[in-house]
């Protein structure tokens, strides 16, 4: 993974985000898959899918802090829209919706702000958003998809728990396709 002491400190890092819900709401999971293999997921035993899409993008972007270019890919337009254009008119308008509703996820929404905002302290660029469609074979998105259902399965036995390769735990072969559990269509 690329980081500001690596010989090549421009170089791009890819990570792909999921989240997974079982019923929505309902036990919920999310997740990011680095293109090395790296991978962090997590279980939340009551949230919405939109809930852990926001959290895997949220821990893509504090767990690569220290990366100079950061692109995520993402099969949530809901994440992508939240975090490109829609997060900071929220807070200027006191986290009311247009219907003068509470702004959903503000938590969250928050977080996204501040570790954009340290990104950009710190002289770092933006990150970048890609969506890519979900469930049509593309590889990083399929194993970030795995990962959060199976976090979401541990969410349903009301286990709230983090796992990551960052503290540990073996990273992932991407070169190949998760296993076939996966909502993925045959490739």
């Amino acid at each position: 993974m690329p980081s500001e002491n690596s010989p090549h400190p421009t170089d791009r890092y890819v990570v792909a985000t999921d989240g997974a819900c079982k019923g929505n709401p309902g036990p919920a999971g999310w997740a990011w898959v680095g293109e090395d293999g790296n991978w962090a997921a997590g279980s939340l035993p009551a949230g919405t899918n939109n809930i852990g899409e926001l959290l895997g993008l949220l821990h893509a972007i504090t767990d690569h802090a220290d990366v100079e270019n950061l692109l995520v890919q993402a099969d949530s337009k809901y994440a992508i829209d939240t975090y490109s254009s829609w997060m900071d008119g929220h807070r200027r308008r006191g986290w009311v919706t247009s219907a003068k509703k509470p702004v959903a996820n503000r938590d969250i929404l928050e977080q996204l702000i501040a570790a954009r905002d340290a990104r950009r302290a710190a002289g770092r660029p933006d990150v970048v958003l890609e969506h890519v469609r979900g469930h049509a074979g593309h590889r990083l998105n399929s194993w970030a998809d795995e990962r959060a259902v199976r976090a979401s399965q541990h969410a349903a036995k009301g286990e709230e728990l983090v796992w990551t390769s960052l503290r540990g735990l073996d990273p992932l072969d991407v070169s190949v396709d998760p296993p076939r559990g996966s909502a993925d269509r045959n490739r």
